[in-house]
């Protein structure tokens, strides 16, 4: 364990599935093709987070895919949340981490409803990810993704 000081922040990335594409974009600080995610703000729940932050950047409607701890939200007894397919620890810089919450999602709603992806995201296809700049990480993030896309 190291003693040096580190801040921490909570966030989140989805990975976006439809008809074997998943939503990524290009990161211009990083040159990097990423899924949308962000920063769980202080009055959020991780699940709010990744629904709000894909919409902000994609708009697109989502439903988060994965498991809940029990699969009844009992009246006056603690809430159950979409469990993370992954939880990440990633250095920023030097003195400061996040905590990623990795989620899998659907769009809401019927196709013909999905809007068009705000500027710079895309729809990546299975055949496309090993000619994008990905990272090894986030590669393998969108290959579990798409096969776990057979399960919903």
């Amino acid at each position: 364990m190291s003693d040096r000081r580190v801040s921490r922040d909570f966030t989140v990335a989805v990975f976006v599935i439809h008809q074997d594409h998943v939503i990524l974009h290009p990161h211009a600080k990083l040159g990097i093709w990423l899924p949308p995610g962000g920063h769980i703000e202080p009055h959020e729940l991780p699940d709010e987070a990744a629904v709000r932050e894909v919409f902000e950047e994609t708009g697109v409607q989502i439903e988060l895919m994965g498991e809940r701890g029990l699969d009844v939200d009992y009246p006056g007894q603690p809430v159950q949340l979409v469990r993370p397919e992954g939880i990440q620890l990633e250095s920023i810089a030097a003195d400061h981490d996040h905590i990623d919450l990795i989620y899998f999602a659907r769009p809401a709603g019927s196709p013909d409803q999905f809007p068009a992806l705000v500027d710079g995201m895309e729809w990546v296809g299975r055949a496309e990810l090993p000619l994008a700049a990905l990272t090894a990480e986030v590669r393998d993030w969108c290959d579990k993704a798409l096969a776990a896309a057979g399960r919903w």
